[in-house]
C-alpha cells in the first residue's frame, strides 16, 4: 500500500510538473531551431479578408475597434467586415450602422434574439455559404476577433501572409494586454497569457498550435466549421477542427492585438469557469486525437488535457501525502501544499493592508484558476443550457 501511495503521489506531481514546467522546455528544445512558415505573401500580393465579429453591448469599445481595422495597412479593397450583433440593447448597433453608411464593406447583422457567440458565428457561417461559392471560399481568409481587441497597423498583414502556404489553415495572433493594475490580478493574468503565447508560438513552429486565442485569429474559410449548439469554447473547437483535418496551425508573434485584461478576481473566475466547461465539451469531441500518438497528440495531452485535470491531480497529491504523513518527507510536502492552498487567503489579508506581493498573488491566481476548472467541470456535468454571454467588465 505504501509503495502504491508513493507512486501515486510522484506520478500525480510529475504530470503537473510536466504540463507546467517540463513541456514548455521540451517543446522549446524540440522546435527551438525551426524557422516556422517562410512561404508567405508580400504586401503587394494579399488574399481577400473577411473579418467576422460577434458582439453584445460593446458600445464602449466598438468604435475604437472599427477605427483600428480601418487604420491597418491592409488594402481596404481586399477587406470586408461582418458584425453579428447578439440582440445588443445599448448603442452598439447605432454606432456600427453609422460606419456601414460610410464604408459599404462593413455589414451589420442585427439579430433580435440571443444566440451566444457560437450561435452568432453559426449565423455568419450560414451567410458565408449563401454569398460565396465553394470555389470562392477556398481563396477567402476569415479573421475572427473580439470587439475589445484593437489592431496595430500590421496586425492583419502578419496574419494573412501565412496563407500563401497551402498547408497552413489557421494563424493565431499575439494578444498583448493593457490596463494593468497592481491592486488586482491583471499582472498575473498578463503573465499567464504571455507564457501561453510563447508556448503556442513554439508549437506553431511545427504547425501544431493548440488553440488560437478567440480574441483574434485567422482561418481559411473552407475550414471554418459549424459549431455545435451551446458550445462555450468555439475558438478551441475551430482550432482542433483544423488539426483534426491534419492542417497546420501557426502562431504569429508580429500580429499584435491589444486587449484590456481583467483585474477583478470575481470576473476572471466567472470567465475561467466558462472556459473550463467549454474545455470539457471539446474533450468529449476531440479525445480521439490523443489516439493518433503523433506530435499533435503529445502537444494536446501535455498542454491542454493535463491542465484540465490538474485539480484532480492536486487532490491525489494531497490525499496520498496525507496517508504518508508518518514519513518526514511527506510531512514537508503536506505543509508546502497547505501553504499553497492558503495563498488566496494570505493575498486577501495582505490586500486589505494595501500590500501587494506579486509572487503570492501569482500562487493565489494558480489556485483560483484550478478552482474555476472544478467549477467548470461541475457546470459541464450539469449541462450547458446556453452559451449566451455578458462581456467581461472592461477597464476602459
Amino acid at each position: 500500500m505504501t509503495i502504491f501511495l508513493v507512486i501515486l503521489f510522484f506520478l500525480s506531481a510529475g504530470l503537473i510538473f510536466h504540463s507546467y514546467v517540463l513541456y514548455p522546455l521540451l517543446i522549446k528544445w524540440m522546435n527551438g531551431n525551426k524557422q516556422g512558415n517562410n512561404n508567405v505573401y508580400s504586401h503587394d500580393d494579399l488574399p481577400a479578408l473577411l473579418i467576422c465579429m460577434s458582439v453584445f453591448n460593446e458600445e464602449k469599445v466598438i468604435q475604437q475597434k472599427l477605427e483600428s481595422i480601418l487604420n491597418t495597412s491592409y488594402p481596404l479593397d481586399k477587406l470586408k467586415v461582418w458584425i453579428g450583433s447578439d440582440n445588443s440593447t445599448d448603442q452598439t448597433n447605432e454606432i456600427i450602422h453609422a460606419y456601414t453608411l460610410k464604408y459599404p464593406f462593413i455589414k451589420l447583422f442585427a439579430y433580435a434574439d440571443r444566440n451566444g457567440k457560437s450561435g452568432v458565428l453559426n449565423k455568419l457561417h450560414q451567410q458565408l455559404h449563401t454569398e460565396y461559392s465553394p470555389a470562392a471560399l477556398k481563396n477567402l481568409v476569415l479573421v475572427l476577433t473580439d470587439a475589445n481587441v484593437f489592431f496595430e497597423q500590421e496586425t492583419l498583414f502578419e496574419l494573412a501572409k501565412h496563407f500563401k502556404n497551402p498547408l497552413v489553415a489557421q494563424v493565431g495572433a499575439n494578444i498583448l494586454n493593457s490596463g494593468l493594475r497592481e491592486d488586482g490580478i491583471s499582472i498575473q493574468e498578463q503573465s499567464y497569457i504571455q507564457r501561453e503565447n510563447y508556448i503556442k508560438h513554439l508549437e506553431g513552429l511545427s504547425g501544431t498550435m493548440q488553440g488560437a486565442f478567440g480574441a483574434c485569429y485567422a482561418i481559411r474559410a473552407s475550414y471554418f466549421p459549424e459549431i455545435p449548439a451551446n458550445f462555450l469554447m468555439e475558438d478551441f473547437y475551430i482550432s482542433m477542427h483544423v488539426l483534426e483535418a491534419k492542417q497546420q496551425a501557426v502562431f504569429e508573434l508580429k500580429s499584435i492585438g491589444r486587449e484590456d485584461v481583467s483585474n477583478e478576481v470575481a470576473e476572471e473566475f466567472k470567465r475561467k469557469t466558462r472556459i473550463s466547461a467549454g474545455n470539457f465539451q471539446n474533450l468529449l469531441v476531440y479525445w480521439p486525437l490523443l489516439l493518433r500518438f503523433d506530435f499533435n497528440a503529445f502537444c494536446f495531452f501535455s498542454h491542454k488535457v493535463l491542465r484540465w485535470f490538474t485539480p484532480m491531480l492536486m487532490l491525489l497529491c494531497f490525499l496520498s501525502s496525507l496517508l504518508l504523513l508518518r514519513f518526514t518527507l511527506f510531512k514537508i510536502f503536506v505543509l508546502l501544499q497547505l501553504l499553497l492552498f492558503s495563498t488566496p487567503f494570505i493575498d486577501l489579508l495582505l490586500k486589505r493592508l494595501d500590500v501587494h506581493s506579486k509572487a503570492i498573488r501569482l500562487m493565489a491566481y494558480f489556485i483560483m484558476m484550478n478552482v474555476a476548472l472544478v467549477n467548470g467541470l461541475r457546470m459541464y456535468w450539469s449541462g450547458v443550457k446556453t452559451n449566451a454571454w455578458t462581456p467581461t467588465k472592461r477597464n476602459i
